[in-house]
């Protein structure tokens, strides 16, 4: 049998219900000598790689689904799909399908399912008995066809076959011309049954009833028969909504006529799905997944559809950024992106890649640039939600963008900046839409996602850019806000421009937590950025400001702020933080807060305990020589005392250090007096001479040796002076006795053998000295 090799797309079905794309490639049917018959072959068109192996197996079920689809199960809970681009390539495959089963190709289903319980008794039918044998399409049989659909749900074959019949001879459409007559003569007996009758045929989970059902001419007819269930005293009103209240708006006109019926179906479909089914059981979960699975290639088709036509999308993108367009039109194109988007969504993965960077080559980063800037709120969302997809699909390639914008341009109209004024300009008293964007600028500036190729470094670039031009507009309201802790209510009766309001009012205070908790996320990952613009903005200042307002969260974020500077343990800030004396406000506030037992209490607490914990001497040392007098007093902790006692050991271990350096300076004054001695007659050997000179002065050291061995009148216990004396004679002064001259000359080189006594002496005498330094 001869190759066909056709282009297609494999999906599995998951756990979860969804197909997975496992790529594209060509598919072929040859037979495969391992597997020992004629089989599906699909080759990767990227590299060749095999994508799918199956062989045709005679008992296997194939359906064939909206021409282009071929759907089977190779085992339990593994479904597979291949989604043709042509139909001729799906009808070619299909024949070698059913030429293998020997079926006619003409059908749908190659096979009937056929339930384990079942299986005996089905091997003894008769090949003539493989269809359900319906009642007349009538008025007065439809509480037997209502009984006859739901007695078949539970058993998998009979499904099958009542499948089978109902796409015979027309079956659906007759039924749908009774719900017509019914609904005419208001016969509600006849349309509940017939709500039965549609229900029951969704649930048997056909794609070939599908295709009839969603048809443009019986849709609307199984929507009509769905708004009559018996459980309602009244009918819903579906069809009045989807004919009147949803209006389909082309904000390009669509020339492709089948892509206008696809996007109409779809939206239908998806509302008989979402609006008009109930929520299946546990039982009924697994009846409805072709229909998911027919909204989500129809989904499929739809954007690659509108993807391919370049002309459509970018007349789109060029009335968004005209400055013509009026706001309604441009509502309208923001809102079909923004669904638009949405959709993009099921796609996988590489689909989804595709899809996105086709809209930043048309140019959606720019437009959302002029759109987000924009005085209508419901332009602003829209754009702010496709703003979202974006970053979430590639935080790099907007943190791209951005760095490419124009320098010469004014930093307002920078995209980031944008982002930022929405957030502090949002109107909502929640402030939901600058949580969102919030979410985004952290998504940005977080180094975790950014790459490092070899020929640059995105994380120093895009940092030092938005150091440079972006920081200023984020903290406008936080240094607004906090210019002087007494000048508040000026600030509050100030210019309307910025309305600068303190921290008392409630929105001002969510937007500056905020803002706080971005700069909290800066501290921690924004090491050297964010300390020079702390350092140069004196911004831990007038972030501890806040730490007065009478709303607590805001309190609470700017001490996190203050908690996370401290978790650097960089002696940097610490120095900062003891030159300006910060820890005053933070110690009011504890004092203020007396001995109530809240949150507030507990994380200042935490943050001396941390200081204490982690022994970071510098700040503990500030904190006892300025504050311990306020702070004595608190003793339902042990926070302050144990601080206290780490400072009284750094004095301990201060006292120690000097007392070793006196001894040590002492000893070098009795090194220096020897050295002098030495030199006084000639003898001595200098320490501080290079080495290459030491075979000289050992030269000169023995003759003074010899010497004094020559000498008439010395002893051993003589001076050292009369030992180095030229001509051997006694010494002139009488000097304390010390021990002889080789000796002494030895020990000066080395070390002194009486150094561990007295070390041991100092620390006895050191506690006797540690009043002192504390007083």
């Amino acid at each position: 049998m001869s190759d066909t090799r056709r282009r297609v797309k494999v999906y599995t079905l998951n756990e979860d219900r969804q197909w997975d794309d496992r790529g594209t490639g060509h598919v072929s049917s040859t037979f495969v000598e391992r597997l020992k018959g004629i089989s599906l072959l699909v080759r990767a068109e990227s590299d060749g790689s095999l994508l799918l192996e199956s062989k045709i197996s005679p008992n296997t079920a194939y359906q064939k689904q909206q021409d282009t689809l071929i759907v089977w199960s190779e085992a339990e809970n593994y479904d597979l799909a291949l989604s043709f681009q042509e139909k001729a390539g799906c009808d070619e495959i299909w024949e070698k399908i059913c030429q293998v089963q020997g079926k006619d190709p003409a059908l749908e289903i190659t096979q009937d399912p056929i339930d384990e319980s079942e299986e005996e008794r089905f091997e003894e039918m008769p090949e003539t008995s493989h269809l359900v044998e319906l009642p007349p399409c009538e008025l007065a049989r439809l509480e037997e066809i209502a009984d006859l659909v739901t007695s078949v749900l539970s058993s998998p074959i009979r499904r099958e076959k009542l499948a089978l019949a109902l796409m015979s001879e027309g079956y659906m459409k007759k039924l749908l011309q009774l719900f017509q007559v019914c609904e005419d003569l208001d016969n509600r007996e006849g349309l509940h049954h017939l709500y039965e009758i549609i229900r029951g045929v969704l649930f048997l989970n056909k794609a070939a009833l599908f295709e009839v059902m969603f048809s443009d001419d019986c849709i609307m007819d199984v929507v009509g028969c769905l708004e009559f269930d018996p459980s309602l005293v009244q009918p819903k009103k579906h069809r009045e909504f989807l004919t009147k209240t949803a209006k389909f708006k082309e904000v390009i006109p669509i020339t492709d006529s089948e892509l206008r019926q696809k996007i109409h179906q779809t939206y239908r479909v998806q509302y008989i799905q979402d609006i008009i089914l109930p929520t299946p059981s546990v039982f009924e979960e697994n009846f409805l997944s072709t229909l998911t699975s027919f909204i989500f290639f129809n989904k499929v088709e739809i954007v690659s559809m509108l993807q391919e036509d370049e002309k459509f999308l970018t007349e789109v993108f060029a009335q968004l950024t005209d400055e013509a367009t009026d706001d309604g039109k441009r509502r309208e194109l923001v809102n079909f992106f923004k669904e638009f988007c949405a959709f993009s969504q099921t796609l996988q993965p590489q689909n989804r890649d595709a899809f996105f960077k086709t809209l930043a080559n048309l140019g959606i980063l720019p437009a959302l640039e002029i759109v987000m800037g924009m005085d209508d709120l419901q332009v602003r969302a829209a754009a702010t939600d496709i703003f979202s997809y974006l970053v979430e699909f590639s935080p790099s390639m907007v943190r791209e963008f951005v760095m490419q914008e124009p320098q010469q341009t004014d930093d307002d109209v920078l995209l980031i900046n944008v982002v930022i004024k929405q957030m502090i300009c949002d109107s909502d008293p929640e402030l939901g839409g600058a949580v969102q964007l919030m979410g985004l600028l952290r998504t940005l500036i977080d180094p975790e996602n950014m790459l490092a190729p070899t020929n640059k470094t995105e994380k120093t670039e895009f940092l030092s850019f938005f150091y440079k031009y972006c920081m200023q507009v984020l903290t406008v309201p936080l240094l607004a806000s906090t210019v002087d802790e007494k000048n508040c209510k000026d600030l509050q009766e100030g210019s309307t421009k910025i309305n600068p309001v303190c921290p008392d009012n409630f929105q001002t205070a969510q937007l500056l937590a905020l803002i706080l908790e971005l700069l909290t996320f800066c501290v921690e990952h924004h090491t050297y950025h964010i300390k020079t613009y702390i350092m140069n903005k004196d911004l831990l200042r007038r972030v501890l400001v806040l730490m007065n307002s009478k709303h607590t969260f805001l309190a609470l974020c700017a001490l996190r702020f203050m908690r996370r500077v401290i978790g650097q343990k960089d002696e940097y800030y610490n120095r900062y933080i003891v030159k300006g004396n910060l820890f005053e406000p933070v110690i009011n506030t504890l004092l203020d807060n007396g001995t109530r037992y809240n949150l507030l209490n507990s994380a200042i607490i935490e943050l001396f305990e941390f200081i204490k914990v982690e022994d970071i001497k510098s700040l503990i040392a500030h904190i006892i020589d300025n504050y311990y007098k306020a702070l004595e007093s608190i003793e339902y902790v042990q926070t302050f005392k144990g601080l206290k006692g780490r400072y009284e050991q750094e004095k301990d271990r201060q006292t120690l250090r000097l007392n070793r350096y006196r001894r040590d300076a002492r000893t070098l004054d009795e090194d220096e007096d020897e050295e002098m001695w030495f030199n006084e007659d000639g003898e001595a050997i200098e320490k501080s001479r290079p080495e290459e000179e030491f075979p000289e002065s050992y030269g000169k050291y023995m003759e003074a040796k010899k010497g004094a061995a020559n000498g008439a009148n010395c002893k051993p216990a003589t001076s050292p002076t009369s030992a180095a004396s030229p001509n051997g004679s006694p010494a002139k002064s009488a000097t304390p006795p010390a021990t002889p001259v080789v000796k002494t000359a030895m020990v000066g080189l080395v070390d002194y053998p009486d150094d561990e006594d007295e070390e041991d002496e100092d620390e006895e005498q050191s506690p006797r000295k540690r009043p002192r330094l504390g007083s």
